[in-house]
């Protein structure tokens, strides 16, 4: 089984913006996050995405976790996500909202909390998380 998982806290988060209170993980994994609320746009037979963007998850913890984007995210954004853990077999589509953006060289890291919501893959979510927390049996 991979180590996608392990303990321990990134030295490069920003000072000030560590304020979760739940332990977390790094991890690897992606996150699709829907950063404008637009109808696709169609050209010719396929859509696009265009106000989609793919991250990277830095760490993960049951109440959020850490994004690494080219760009910055507004904080009090409520963003629809798709997150990708390798251990999962199926997308989770969580709602988000961006917490703080920090730049760090020419990426940002983004603090973002999951939202509980009847909507998404909340209780999938905190399943993964706890699982990850496990470890292997």
């Amino acid at each position: 089984m991979d180590e996608d998982y392990s303990f321990g806290r990134e030295a490069s988060v920003p000072d000030g913006a560590d304020k979760r209170e739940d332990y977390r993980l790094s991890a690897r994994a992606t996150a699709r996050l829907n950063v404008e609320s637009a109808e696709p746009i169609e050209f010719g037979d396929e859509p696009l995405e265009a106000f989609v963007r793919t991250c990277e998850v830095r760490d993960i913890s049951a109440s959020g976790m850490s994004l690494v984007t080219i760009e910055p995210l507004r904080a009090g954004s409520l963003l629809a996500a798709e997150i990708n853990l390798s251990a999962q077999k199926k997308l989770l589509r969580l709602t988000v909202e961006v917490m703080w953006s920090k730049e760090e060289g020419s990426r940002y890291l983004n603090g973002v909390r999951v939202f509980d919501s009847d909507e998404t893959d909340y209780l999938s979510w905190l399943e993964a998380v706890a699982e990850a927390f496990s470890g292997p049996e």
